[in-house]
């Protein structure tokens, strides 16, 4: 089967952003390809963190990507840490790659104007971020628009490897299109955490309620009694996701024609989403309650990873003139 290879940071507590542009391609990529998919732990290290805090991070990662429906049986899913080779094979590419292309990257750009520290680690993202792919010789990777940068650089990495050492790495192909881009509470910008604009996937209905009462609306509409215009209303558009097309025929007439107003619109919206996302949120519960479980799965994941890893990274070692068994 065709491999695919896709990574998720343990940044923070899921949302609606991580499930719709994410998770849910993930588990549906899991019928038709042979999946692996990592929770990064080491890319999450490359700014300021609590260390407490990130291996709880990493639990609760876990726990919300099994609860939406990744199979242990039917894919791989582990952590990246426990996989030593992703790191080892990072150092050997950073051997062939320009520090000038590094300093290139968009992302890289961003977050170094914002940091009053910028890590070698964050210069070097990248290049992990290309290990952890070309790891595995993945063939295809999930991602969006914001990623294709990045993919490229991988790729390059590839063709720059393959023309000093030999062919062996192959150029993985973007999946794009199976995630989507979810907008925030604000309306405008990508749901982010880091922005706290987001809808919890794991919250219990109240806290769905309390985040969605503060999404922004049309912009124009002042009174309820005022027409509404729900194609430039973002809760209009996350209900696309979560009611049936009827129903959204239903509200869209009722919005414009002033027979229902926006906090009945989002008390519709945040029904839905506790309906839809309730058997995922009881599947958490019932993970948290048995952590044992959630451990085994990841160590077992991580055991098929290496089995997958290792040799690829011994014949690195061994095209490179290094020994390809000092790396264990």
């Amino acid at each position: 089967m065709t491999r695919v290879f896709s990574g998720i940071q343990p940044s923070g507590d899921l949302h609606l952003g991580n499930y719709l542009g994410a998770i849910e391609n993930w588990v549906r990529l899991t019928d038709r390809y042979e999946c692996i998919y990592s929770i990064v732990d080491l890319h999450a290290i490359t700014i300021p963190y609590e260390p407490r805090a990130l291996k709880q991070r990493v639990f609760d990662m876990a726990v919300g990507l099994l609860a939406a429906g990744l199979d242990p049986d039917n894919c791989i899913l582990f952590v990246q840490s426990a996989v030593p080779e992703h790191a080892q094979l990072a150092w050997l590419f950073n051997t062939v790659t320009p520090l000038g292309e590094l300093s290139r990257m968009t992302q890289f750009k961003d977050k170094s104007e914002r940091a009053e520290m910028v890590s070698a680690g964050l210069l070097n993202y990248p290049i992990l971020q290309a290990a952890d792919i070309l790891l595995y010789h993945a063939e295809l990777v999930p991602v969006g628009e914001d990623q294709r940068q990045h993919l490229e650089f991988t790729r390059e990495i590839a063709r720059k490897w393959n023309a000093r050492f030999g062919d062996y790495f192959p150029e993985p192909q973007p999946m794009i299109g199976g995630g989507k881009r979810i907008l925030g509470l604000d309306g405008v910008s990508k749901m982010s955490k880091s922005q706290n604009n987001t809808i919890p996937m794991l919250g219990e209905a109240e806290e769905t309620w309390a985040a969605v009462r503060t999404a922004v609306t049309d912009p124009a509409r002042v009174r309820k009694n005022d027409p509404g215009n729900p194609n430039v209303c973002n809760v209009y558009a996350l209900h696309a996701f979560f009611t049936d097309a009827e129903s959204r025929e239903e509200i869209e007439v009722r919005c414009q024609t002033a027979r229902i107003g926006c906090v009945e619109c989002k008390r519709m919206l945040a029904d839905g989403i506790s309906t839809r996302l309730g058997p995922i949120r009881e599947r958490a519960r019932e993970l948290r309650s048995h952590p044992d479980r959630v451990h085994e799965i990841l160590a077992g994941g991580a055991e098929r990873a290496r089995e997958i890893a290792r040799p690829i990274l011994e014949a690195t070692y061994e095209r490179m003139g290094l020994d390809p068994a000092a790396h264990d």
